[in-house]
């Protein structure tokens, strides 16, 4: 036999459903280094909870926080790699709290693994990948979050060479299961007699539009504390090229 259950009860265990929500939301904070807010132009404040300080390590401006990805892409096509940060002392430090100086939003290809193109170690960068590079709303989330909460003060969003997404999209055949979604947020960049080449880069334009759509990118890159650039990552030469 059902209980009927008055409409009072109902609003009682709603409350109480969302106490236990907001709780739950205190104790994801109370993980995150740092405290952030975003600016009055976003009209509300986020406020996040601090655990022990993380290292400083994003102190520079945009610009040079460029010119140390490309500086150590640098030393990688050229053999000279400093492996910077890679010790168990820097992965004791970074376990306090992390200030990574970069985000990046590259493709999930095996071929293109960022803190070693970037000859950087733990804690330097903040890095989302997936097939394609797509920026879709959970991948624009995370940049959000390792720019205006951990402050990397550069974004980068870097496509590669014969990158197997592009070419499967420009293919325009049936996939299995969900690569269609992948397909289907790439297709916007695709135009009429592009080679191959540049409908790639023409996606990493996609994704940098999408991302500064974000308010809350867009209002760090012109309050001066983020830059987002793209990329293309040559997969012979080992070299990330800037693209406008």
């Amino acid at each position: 036999m059902f209980k009927l259950i008055k409409s009072e009860e109902i609003m009682n265990k709603t409350k109480q459903n969302l106490n236990v929500s907001r709780r739950n939301l205190l104790k994801f904070g109370a993980g995150v280094a740092g405290t952030a807010a975003l600016t009055a132009g976003l009209g509300t404040k986020v406020n996040w909870l601090k655990e022990k300080p993380a290292i400083a390590g994003n102190n520079i401006t945009p610009d040079e926080a460029l010119n140390q990805l490309l500086e150590g892409n640098k030393r990688f096509i050229e053999n000279k790699r400093k492996n910077p940060n890679q010790t168990m002392t820097r992965i004791q430090e970074v376990a306090q709290g992390q200030a990574p100086f970069a985000a990046i939003l590259s493709c999930a290809d095996s071929r293109v693994p960022a803190e070693i193109i970037f000859d950087r170690g733990f804690g330097d960068l903040f890095v989302v990948r997936n097939a394609g590079n797509v920026a879709t709303p959970e991948e624009i989330g995370s940049l959000e979050f390792g720019t205006l909460v951990l402050g990397a003060k550069v974004l980068m969003v870097i496509g590669h060479q014969s990158c197997g997404a592009v070419k499967a999209t420009i293919a325009g055949n049936a996939v299995p299961g969900q690569i269609g979604s992948i397909l289907d947020a790439i297709k916007p960049a695709i135009k009429p007699n592009q080679t191959l080449e540049e409908s790639i880069i023409s996606n990493v334009k996609l994704g940098m539009s999408r991302l500064q759509a974000s308010p809350v990118i867009s209002q760090l890159i012109k309050d001066g504390k983020l830059k987002i650039v793209g990329g293309y990552y040559d997969l012979d030469k080992g070299m990330v090229k800037v693209v406008a």
